[in-house]
């Protein structure tokens, strides 16, 4: 007879690749099967999001964005999560996930003019297998169950993850499809990322118990990991994808980390946290913290860091660059074209009106 320990190694396999704290187990260069190259890339990626994310809050400061929703603080689980997937798999995002879009090689200027308020949807999710960004709270979640299922109904193997902040537990959407998921079993990853804060809004003050605790209601496993180590983060979305994919079902992962900037470019964190707050949690930098252990390693060195520091810095100029010559959409084309392929007379009416009514270019 298997003993506890074995069960429960085959009944749940990402609880096996962690230890009690979240964090990875065992040798990450072994257990891991990445290159020296595939660990440096993992850094290469979250110092490039975080520059990216950086040029982003300055373009709305200077008036060339409506709005930004910072993900400072969260890099490790942007990449690795993104990066433990297959190229075929699905990612529903919420609004912040502008570094895992990145990470999907969608150009980042395209992604800032939906900002900038030239675009309702700026790529084809088709070619990224990337949903658009979802700004109503948890309203991406249900999306990505019935996505889910689809797949699984079409027998393509592709597995979605959908990610989401602390507060969206508190939706009734995520509930829904949380019960919908298990119900069904359908592949599905569901990544918290929890950073403790839904706007101004504590966790203690909108969460009874642990996210993660919450999955076992629903009749598949949850597992709180460390969501500032890219490598636990890496290692818990590839065993869950996994274990989708053999049509186990769903699961969910609580990745603990924190949000080190403001909600968006319209909040004032400093009315409701504290400064010792973030400067506990600013020790703990997912960035840092990832550059230490390749140094150890002897996979970094300093040229390295300098190097892809300048990449970052490339990569940022030309974002900007490329944002402030988009040309403004034609809004007769944005608002019309793609409701009806056989309008009626009324709507095209209504079109003609509309364009009337517009100013001309000069």
């Amino acid at each position: 007879m298997a003993d506890s320990a074995q069960v429960v190694r085959e009944q749940d396999p990402v609880r096996s690749v962690l230890r009690a704290d979240g964090s990875l187990a065992g040798d990450p260069r072994r257990a891991l099967g990445l290159t020296p190259e595939g660990f440096v890339d993992l850094y290469r990626k979250m110092v490039s999001i975080r520059r990216a994310d950086q040029e982003a809050l300055n373009l709305q400061r200077q008036g060339e964005l409506g709005l930004w929703g910072q993900f400072l603080g969260q890099e490790a689980a942007h990449v690795g999560a993104t990066m433990a997937l297959e190229p075929t798999d699905w990612i529903f995002p919420s609004y912040r996930e502008f570094g895992m879009a990145m990470c999907r090689g969608i150009d980042p200027a395209t992604m800032l003019t939906v900002f900038r308020g030239l675009t309702h949807g700026a790529w084809d999710p088709r070619k990224f297998h990337f949903a658009p960004l979802a700004i109503p709270v948890a309203t991406q979640v249900p999306h990505a169950v019935g996505f889910a299922m689809g797949s699984r109904l079409e027998g393509s193997g592709e597995v979605v993850l959908v990610t989401f902040g602390d507060g969206a537990t508190s939706a009734g959407d995520w509930h829904e499809a949380m019960n919908f998921a298990g119900v069904f079993k359908a592949p599905v990853i569901f990544l918290c990322q929890n950073n403790y804060w839904a706007i101004s809004v504590p966790l203690p003050r909108q969460t009874a118990g642990r996210i993660a605790d919450r999955a076992a209601g629903y009749g598949f496993p949850g597992i709180r990991i460390d969501g500032n180590d890219v490598l636990a983060v890496f290692a818990a979305t590839r065993a869950a994808a996994e274990r989708a994919r053999r049509g186990d079902g769903p699961y969910l992962i609580e990745a603990q980390t924190y949000r080190m900037g403001a909600h968006t470019s319209s909040d004032d964190p400093t009315r409701y946290r504290t400064a010792a707050e973030l400067e506990a949690w600013s020790s703990k930098d997912p960035i840092a913290r990832y550059e230490r252990w390749l140094r150890a390693e002897g996979l970094l060195d300093q040229a390295g860091v300098d190097g892809i520091g300048k990449e970052a810095e490339s990569t940022a100029e030309k974002m900007r660059t490329r944002l402030r010559e988009a040309p403004a959409p034609d809004p007769g084309k944005a608002m019309f074209d793609r409701v009806y392929s056989r309008p009626s007379p009324g709507f095209q009416q209504e079109r003609e009106e509309f364009e009337s009514s517009l100013e001309s270019p000069g």
